[in-house]
């Protein structure tokens, strides 16, 4: 299956002159300013320009055992994160996977039209199947047919999403054109958003791999609602290499890592952040990362903490989202029922 995310014709029109933006987060363990670089913080600036829905996938998050009341908490936390990044409720469609049923029904029929071959090539599935061997479950499994129904269920014509979803997007393309190929018109096929910078964050102690909110290292990762001290001190910590200058290149994955991550809170070139610290060792340009990250988010803890003291409000941003995902849901459902042939009675 290529790699490559190829423009296609959108033939299925929206009531919408706003082309659609859809997106996700699991909400399985602390996100990380991974998260908040290569998704969350870029969506907040796209609402003025497309119709946006984001969503915390729930059901994507029981692919592998989660601890009830753990999994209800961080529900409510990655919602908050959300909102504490700029993702405002009245300018964008804020809701919880399990509250629109039109996700799990559609991925059953999108099943049907996806091949055993097609999933047997995720990488992801091989990834996951190694980390959890007493738990290969059909649903890690299918996981990239929910999410293409999570994606083509609201007709979206962008997706953002980062290197490592880039192969489940492609495969959500493939099996609109095969409806679509089969029924007709039926579903937008899909392009990557992909942002210029921050594209993927790895791990401040394997900088070879990606950052990852499930990373048993603990200085591996920064999460979103880690404290400031916490934060310079795992940034201080990061694995660079035996040299001493602050260069992007090659063999240089640990500082090009922290370049990126620099990068995207400062809004600096590489070429700049070269010039700022000539002649200046690791020592301190980690502590200049760590100091800039943990200001910046300081605004999102703070939020953050304000709202998950409101339940209510956040569970009437779930109810509310869920009912403008469920308008256009149902739509899409009907349409595709309707082709498949199922009797419809009203």
């Amino acid at each position: 299956m290529s790699e490559e995310i190829k423009t296609t014709e959108q033939t299925v029109s929206k009531p919408a002159a706003k082309k659609r933006i859809f997106s996700g987060v699991q909400p399985s363990g602390l996100l990380t300013i991974g998260n908040y670089i290569g998704a969350i913080r870029n969506w907040k600036t796209l609402s003025s320009e497309y119709d946006c829905i984001y969503c915390v996938v729930d059901e994507h998050a029981i692919t592998v055992r989660q601890v009830p009341a753990d999994l209800r908490r961080r529900t409510y936390e990655t919602l908050a994160i959300y909102i504490a990044c700029g993702l405002s409720p009245e300018d964008n469609v804020l809701f919880v996977q399990s509250h629109v049923h039109q996700h799990a029904e559609l991925s059953w029929i999108l099943g049907c039209y996806t091949m055993f071959g097609e999933l047997s090539r995720m990488t992801q599935f091989k990834d996951k199947s190694a980390k959890n061997a007493d738990n290969i479950n059909a649903g890690l499994f299918t996981y990239p047919v929910l999410m293409a129904a999570d994606i083509l269920l609201y007709q979206a014509d962008l997706v953002p999403v980062g290197l490592d979803q880039k192969q489940h997007l492609e495969l959500a393309r493939v099996i609109a054109e095969r409806f679509n190929g089969v029924y007709g018109d039926t579903f937008v096929v899909p392009d990557g958003y992909f942002p210029k910078v921050g594209m993927k964050i790895n791990s401040l102690a394997d900088p070879t791999k990606k950052m990852s909110k499930s990373d048993t290292n603990p200085n591996g990762y920064v999460a979103i609602l880690d404290d400031p001290d916490t934060i310079i001190r795992k940034f201080r910590r990061a694995v660079t290499d035996s040299d001493t200058e602050v260069r992007y290149g090659e063999g240089k994955d640990g500082i090009n890592n922290l370049m990126t991550i620099y990068s995207a809170f400062t809004g600096r070139t590489y070429d700049e952040i070269e010039a700022e610290f000539e002649g200046k060792g690791y020592g301190d340009f980690k502590n200049a990362v760590g100091e800039t990250v943990a200001d910046g988010l300081r605004p999102v803890r703070e939020e953050f903490d304000r709202l998950m003291k409101d339940k209510a409000y956040l569970e009437g941003v779930m109810k509310d989202g869920a009912a403008k995902a469920s308008n256009v849901a149902v739509r899409t459902l009907s349409k595709v029922q309707r082709k498949l042939g199922f009797v419809q009675v009203k």
